[in-house]
């Protein structure tokens, strides 16, 4: 089980330092713009909730970053996956999506990394620190080196970036997932 909670607080608080106008601004995830990323973040938070409280309700896939009160929104969201993912035995079985054999410890880790990724993503698209404890940057890069290189669908990331091998754990999870960190 990995505590997606410090993650979930992390992308809370860059998303709090985002202003309106930088929701256009583009972003090192180059198919999306700021906005874009924190609606797909917010389905993303939706979704992994919904699979760890066993609802197959789809999420609003609405634009939340137009809404006047985004921000309230995507942090209850966040905030519920962090929550939702607390009890251990979340973390066992299969998920409920439909045409994935994805076990439920696999969905936690895509969540995990989806907040690291597009955290920072946001962060440097927004002139903002990022930060993360050691251990929620090592179960990232734990589940990332072995996971994107062997994904089912490779077109979800970049090719890999160099990076020095002894290169912080950020970089080197940013590295592998097309990032030039």
């Amino acid at each position: 089980m990995i505590d997606l909670n410090p993650a979930c607080e992390a992308m809370i608080e860059v998303l709090a330092g985002v202003a309106d106008d930088r929701l256009t601004s583009l972003s090192p995830c180059t198919e999306y713009t700021v906005g874009d990323l924190i609606d797909h973040v917010d389905l993303v938070a939706q979704g992994a909730t919904a699979l760890a409280l066993g609802s197959s309700e789809l999420p609003d896939t609405g634009y939340s970053h137009l809404e006047p009160d985004w921000r309230d929104t995507v942090t209850q969201h966040v905030r519920a996956l962090g929550k939702a993912w607390d009890d251990p035995a979340v973390w066992e079985g299969m998920g409920n999506v439909p045409g994935s054999d994805l076990s439920n410890s696999m969905w936690g880790k895509i969540a995990l990394t989806e907040l690291v990724v597009h955290g920072w993503d946001i962060a440097t698209s927004t002139g903002q620190a990022f930060d993360l404890p050691e251990h929620t940057l090592q179960a990232c890069f734990e589940h990332v080196a072995v996971f994107v290189p062997n994904a089912p669908l490779l077109d979800l990331w970049g090719p890999p970036a160099e990076v020095p091998l002894d290169a912080a754990l950020l970089d080197r999870i940013l590295a592998i997932t097309g990032r030039a960190p």
